[in-house]
C-alpha cells in the first residue's frame, strides 16, 4: 500500500450527525429542530460551520425518516448535502465519510462537529484548523475540567478523582480523512466502544491533540440548555 502524499494541498470537508432523537431533551422531536432565537438548533449550527470559506460542504447526517429537515430554508443550500445516518453516532459517521465525493483524499481533512453545538465559534474552528495543520493524525476542541470530581458507587462517594489532567472533549473533532475512516471501520468491526470520534483513533494507538477551546461551546441536551444557548449566543453577538 502507497503511503499518503502529505505533500498535497489538502481539502477540509465537514461532516454534521444529527440522525439520533435526542431522547434527554423530553421533546416530541429531535432536539436539532428545537427553536433557538428565531431559528432551529441547526440552522445556527450550519450557519456557524458555513462561515468558515476554507470548508467545500456540509454532509448532514440525517434519520432516513427525518420530515422535518426539507421545512427548513437552508434545506435547499446545494452546499448542504443530506446523508442516511446508521445505527449509532460511530455508523453515522461512517456514511458521512463514504458519501464523500471521489475526488476526496484520504490527507484531506474531515471536521465533525455535533449538530448540538450552536454556539462554536468561527474563530476556535479556526484556532483548530491551524493548530493541526502539520499533523498527521488531528485533534479536537476542549477545555480542563474545572469541577470536583467524585468516584461514587452505589451513591456513596469512594474518593476525589485528581482533575489536572482531565479534559472535557468537545467538537468541532478534525482528523485526516483515510485514518477517521479507517480507524472507525475497524473498531466497529471489533465491537469496540466509540465516544467520539477521537476515541477509536486512541483505540489504535494514534494521539490527536487537544486544542483549548471556549466554555460557552456547549452542547445542548436538556431542556435548561436551550435558555443556556441563546444567553450565549446573545452575549457572543454583542462582543463579535
Amino acid at each position: 500500500m502507497n503511503s499518503p502524499d502529505f505533500s498535497q494541498v489538502p481539502a477540509y470537508w465537514v461532516i454534521v450527525p444529527a440522525a439520533g432523537v435526542g431522547s434527554r431533551m423530553g421533546a416530541n422531536y429531535p432536539k436539532q429542530y428545537l427553536p433557538l432565537l428565531g431559528k432551529t438548533v441547526l440552522e445556527h449550527t450550519l450557519e456557524r460551520l458555513q462561515s468558515i470559506s476554507i470548508i467545500n460542504n456540509v454532509h448532514l447526517v440525517l434519520a432516513g425518516d427525518d420530515e422535518l429537515w426539507p421545512s427548513l430554508a437552508c434545506a435547499s443550500d446545494k452546499n448542504i448535502i443530506r446523508v442516511d445516518g446508521g445505527c449509532e453516532r460511530a455508523d453515522s459517521v461512517l456514511n458521512g465519510l463514504n458519501a464523500l465525493p471521489a475526488q476526496a483524499k484520504d490527507t484531506d481533512w474531515v471536521l465533525i462537529h455535533d449538530a448540538a453545538r450552536p454556539c462554536v465559534r468561527a474563530q476556535e474552528i479556526i484556532k483548530l484548523i491551524e493548530a493541526v495543520a502539520d499533523h498527521h493524525v488531528g485533534g479536537i476542541l476542549g477545555v480542563p475540567v474545572s469541577d470536583t470530581l467524585k468516584q461514587v458507587s452505589n451513591r456513596v462517594i469512594d474518593k476525589t478523582i485528581d482533575r489536572s489532567p482531565l479534559w472535557q472533549a468537545q467538537t468541532p473533532q478534525l482528523f485526516r480523512l483515510g485514518l477517521l475512516r479507517n480507524c472507525l471501520q475497524q473498531a466497529l468491526l471489533d465491537g469496540k466502544a466509540i465516544t467520539d470520534e477521537a476515541s477509536a483513533l486512541e483505540i489504535y494507538g494514534h494521539r490527536p491533540l487537544m486544542v483549548q477551546g471556549r466554555n460557552d461551546n456547549i452542547k445542548i441536551t436538556r431542556q435548561e440548555d436551550l435558555a443556556i444557548a441563546a444567553m450565549l449566543m446573545q452575549q457572543q453577538n454583542n462582543i463579535d
